[in-house]
C-alpha cells in the first residue's frame, strides 16, 4: 500500500494511463485483425477494404497523436497496409478484365 499522498496520487494516475493506453491499443489490434481477416479471406470489394483501412489509420493517428503509441510505428503500420490493399485491389482489377 502506497504511504505517502504524492504516491496515492501517482498510483490513481497511472491507473488512468493505464486504462487510457489499453483503450487505444485494443481498438488498434481489433482494426488490425478485421483488415487481415478481409484480407486473408481475398474479397475482392474494393470498397469494404478501404473502408477497413480508413478505420484502421485513424485509429492509429489518434493513438500517436495522444501518445499511446509511437508516431513512426503508425506510420509504419499504415504504409504496411496500405500496401497490402493496393496489391489485393490491383489483384482484383486485373482478375476483372
Amino acid at each position: 500500500m502506497p504511504n505517502t499522498n504524492s504516491v496515492k496520487k501517482a498510483h490513481r494516475s497511472s491507473l488512468k494511463k493505464r486504462a487510457h493506453n489499453r483503450f487505444w491499443k485494443i481498438r488498434i489490434k481489433s482494426a488490425v485483425k478485421t483488415l487481415k481477416s478481409t484480407i486473408s479471406a481475398k474479397i475482392t470489394d474494393t470498397n469494404v477494404i478501404k473502408e477497413q483501412l480508413t478505420v484502421l489509420q485513424k485509429a492509429v493517428d489518434k493513438a500517436s497523436k495522444e501518445k499511446v503509441i509511437h508516431k513512426n510505428k503508425a506510420n509504419r503500420l499504415k504504409s504496411n497496409y496500405a500496401k497490402k490493399t493496393a496489391e489485393l485491389a490491383q489483384k482484383a482489377t486485373k482478375k476483372s478484365k
